[in-house]
């Protein structure tokens, strides 16, 4: 049964690269390994994209890699510049007339994500994507083609004014708390993910840029950072302790209003107050914050209560 399902086998190429190979079913023999064979025996095209082009340039998607920086010659650095398509797509070998296989790119691609990813990061190693390997994308089997755009005069993930959108795609959860009545200004272009998340990874948590959550969020807030001669312990701990990052129903990103929210920790035990009173200082304006306003911490000399 394992020998007649490697006669089946067929490699589904799509539109670039037409019909299944039949060839490489007979052999038994996997896209992924020819490819490898291919890289190895290093049998590229003299005429390099002319080849390519007598077959492909009446594809749009193809011709739009030319509108772009891959596709620009007289970048040093470009692939263009150095083996053109097969910079990318591999040796052509014998594709030409036997249709051997090329490296497609993307969820449907011939080669793993893994693999499909060591032809990008051949050219793009520096310190933004050193974390890669270990990136939670790199652990749902993402490709850098998962967000990236490469036949295209401009890649959308590095527009600002499209990058949320790209992002929210796949991370639904935070688009909701986008659109909840406190949130931060993404919705309009003011903000994006990567201003505070490392996309290709970090050695923080979440793929922050920087080293905590608090650090990420004094970039913006730096009136709240400290250090303070009064100092709420929640606070130092962590922003999430009292507010939901990306979007609350509550005012100021809070997960709960006060005096709820002051009560996780705050236990009414020689306080005088009740919730339940109508007309109650914990039950007008701002409840709790009526009197502690200075909830992230005070430098005042008679704040140790964080009233003033």
């Amino acid at each position: 049964m394992a020998n007649l399902k490697k006669i089946v086998l067929t490699v589904v190429f799509g539109a670039v690269f037409g019909s299944p190979i039949t060839a490489l079913a007979a052999q038994g023999q996997s896209a992924q390994s020819l490819l490898l064979e291919k890289f190895q025996s290093g049998n590229y095209s003299k005429k390099g994209a002319d080849s390519c082009l007598m077959c492909h340039r009446k594809s749009d998607t193809v011709m739009a890699l030319f509108t772009g920086v891959h596709g620009n010659a007289s970048h040093s650095n470009g692939p263009m510049a150095q083996l053109q398509c097969e910079t990318c797509h591999g040796p052509q070998g014998k594709h030409k007339g036997k249709n051997e296989p090329m490296i497609q790119f993307g969820a449907d691609g011939n080669v793993d994500a893994q693999l499909q990813d060591s032809v990008c990061l051949s050219c793009h190693q520096d310190s933004e994507r050193m974390a890669w390997h270990d990136s939670l994308h790199a652990a749902e089997d993402l490709s850098c083609v998962s967000c990236h755009s490469v036949h295209v005069s401009r890649d959308p993930i590095l527009d600002r004014s499209q990058q949320v959108a790209q992002c929210s795609s796949c991370h639904t959860e935070q688009q909701a708390d986008m659109h909840k009545r406190s949130s931060h200004p993404m919705v309009n272009g003011a903000m994006v993910c990567s201003d505070c998340h490392a996309p290709h990874g970090s050695l923080s948590e979440a793929s922050l840029k920087q080293t905590s959550i608090n650090d990420s969020c004094a970039d913006c807030h730096a009136e709240k950072r400290g250090p303070f001669l009064w100092e709420h312990e929640p606070v130092v701990d962590d922003c999430t302790n009292c507010h939901q990052v990306h979007g609350s129903v509550n005012d100021n990103l809070l997960t709960r209003q006060a005096p709820q929210l002051c009560q996780n920790c705050h236990q009414p035990d020689g306080h005088q107050f009740n919730a339940e009173q109508p007309d109650g200082v914990f039950t007008t304006g701002a409840s709790c914050l009526n009197c502690h306003s200075q909830v992230h911490g005070s430098n005042h000399p008679s704040g140790n209560y964080l009233r003033k």
